[in-house]
């Protein structure tokens, strides 16, 4: 209840490490810049200053309890970096315009992280709050009042969120020259493997055209006129479906058959349209055939109160959504501008856009749909990306064991 409050005395202490932290960057600029090499002292210095600001934004955002101390020191708190020491050598190119390079992580830290302590409201305190791991803190703090428990999912949100901005700032302070990964299952400790009624799988190998990247918005049109017309039919069903789980408890087949097809289909548009997939959709639903796939359980009992509330219990997830929309927005701008430079999609933003796109046919399952009465898991989920996409290079991590 006064996590705010009790984080004052880190927001000051952060403030003014901020400033030291400034100084300290640009001069690791420089002497990487004519050295190759950042120096030992400076690189320590700043791993602590991120290692630091990661603990605080972790305790402030709820993504862990303790308090955190005032040192950075590793191994201190359970939400911890791990930083390698100074490279051998950094590419002088890419030092010299890290801070232009930075810039496309640094928009998607904020989205999907919040505030960091270099840019927050003028005056370099903790996080501001925003982006997708902000929704999840004030989705928790409600929660953990409740409950006294961080739901896993939002723990984890906001876990990912952290991290990635913590990989973002550490680019830019030139602790490492290797861009940061936006691949929300990389982080192996919260990409927490979960039985769902409704999966996502993604299987794709990266490959653009780069006349069809161009152009996507444009081929894309006719599946918008087309959902614009099923989704006429798709609310009437969805409304006939609530009644009939109301009055017997369970969804009949040809009701769940039609808007689990709708739902294949609407997910397999967005994932064309933000270049997490390739081949053009078909303009069906039918189960099969394309490298983005929804798959849902056959229908089954559903408690019939949280059928009754089914909107109002929605309204956290619809939250969440909200925010992922502009995570899954700025995966397309960003992948557009490297598929047409490159013509493949980075790995890492290929997943984070599926990751944003099995949430979305989550919730629309739960609160427009009912497809099924099991809520919405926000977390980063290992099984929904099980396809072929190419791995980042170096070590395949082990798969994580479930959570307690």
């Amino acid at each position: 209840f006064f996590r705010l409050l009790l984080a004052i005395p880190h927001f000051i202490w952060l403030a003014l490490w901020t400033v030291a932290a400034l100084v300290a960057a640009v001069a690791n600029w420089f002497a990487t810049l004519f050295s190759g090499r950042s120096p030992g002292g400076l690189h320590n210095f700043l791993a602590r200053y991120v290692r630091y600001a990661t603990h605080v934004n972790a305790f402030v955002l709820l993504a862990a309890n303790p308090f955190p101390g005032f040192t950075g020191e590793p191994g201190s708190y359970p939400i911890d970096l791990e930083i390698d020491p100074p490279a051998e050598h950094q590419n002088r190119w890419v030092t010299g315009f890290r801070a232009v390079l930075a810039l496309p992580p640094l928009w998607l830290a904020g989205l999907v992280g919040g505030g960091f302590s270099v840019n927050t409201s003028g005056s370099g305190g903790g996080g501001n709050g925003g982006g997708a791991a902000g929704t999840a803190a004030f989705l928790g703090w409600f929660a953990s009042m409740v409950r006294g428990q961080m739901p896993p999912g939002l723990r984890n949100l906001g876990a990912y969120g952290i991290a990635y901005n913590a990989q973002a700032y550490g680019y830019l302070f030139l602790l490492t020259d290797r861009y940061p990964n936006s691949d929300p299952n990389s982080f192996t400790a919260i990409a927490e493997r979960r039985a769902h009624p409704v999966r996502l799988t993604a299987g794709d190998d990266r490959q653009r055209s780069r006349l069809t990247v161009f152009f996507r918005l444009l081929l894309a049109f006719p599946h918008f006129v087309w959902l614009y017309i099923w989704g006429f039919a798709a609310q009437i069903a969805a409304f006939l479906n609530w009644l009939m789980i109301l009055i017997t408890g369970r969804a009949p087949e040809s009701f769940h058959g039609f808007l689990t097809s709708y739902l294949r289909y609407t997910t397999r548009v967005y994932a064309y349209l933000i270049l997490v997939a390739n081949p053009y959709p078909p303009f069906g639903g039918a189960p099969g055939g394309y490298p983005v796939e929804v798959e849902v359980d056959p229908p089954t009992t559903q408690n019939r109160w949280r059928t009754f509330f089914r909107l109002l219990l929605a309204l956290p997830a619809f939250l969440v959504v909200s925010t992922l929309f502009g995570v899954a927005i700025a995966v397309a701008v960003g992948g557009w501008f490297v598929a047409l430079f490159t013509a493949r999609m980075p790995p890492g933003l290929v997943r984070l856009g599926a990751y944003c796109l099995r949430y979305q046919a989550q919730v629309s399952a739960y609160g427009f749909y009912l497809l099924t009465d099991q809520y919405p898991y926000s977390g980063p989920a290992a099984e929904f990306n099980s396809g072929a996409v190419v791995p980042e290079p170096g070590p395949v991590p082990a798969p994580p064991a479930p959570l307690p």
